[in-house]
């Protein structure tokens, strides 16, 4: 992670309503920076149990509220080869929705293979453990 970034998200009546009962998906979510605006795709807020008709749509991009010059500093960083932003937390301030917003760079090929290289001999050393206690 390079940067780290509180931001305001514009939300409708019933969003807020079940983001207060604790009600989020976050998996797959990340933001884009399009005409001059950040926008968050992928953050899934199922419908209030009690709306009705006014109910809101539950995967639809949102739109994240900072300043100009932020706007342009995520654009910059985001434009970079391997960097993307990325929501890592959803809150409440003061009353307010915030989102916490990181610039992060992916991994590279060799560490991805070093990766799987250590989750594979730490599944082989547990089922060795297993087999012995058995």
């Amino acid at each position: 992670m390079l940067e780290r970034l509180e931001a305001g998200i514009e939300l409708r009546g019933t969003e807020v309503k079940s983001l207060r009962a604790a009600k989020l998906g976050m998996t797959g979510s990340f933001a884009r920076v399009e005409h001059g605006e950040v926008r968050l795709f992928g953050l899934n807020i199922p419908p209030y149990d009690h709306g009705n008709r006014f109910n809101h749509d539950s995967d639809r991009p949102r739109r994240l509220l900072l300043h100009r010059r932020e706007i342009d500093r995520l654009q910059a960083q985001s434009e970079q080869k391997g960097h993307a932003l990325i929501p890592l937390g959803v809150y409440f301030s003061k009353g307010l929705v915030k989102v916490e917003l990181g610039v992060c760079k992916g991994k590279a090929h060799h560490d991805k293979r070093e990766t799987l290289r250590r989750r594979t001999a730490d599944r082989e050393a547990e089922r060795a453990m297993a087999a012995r206690r058995k």
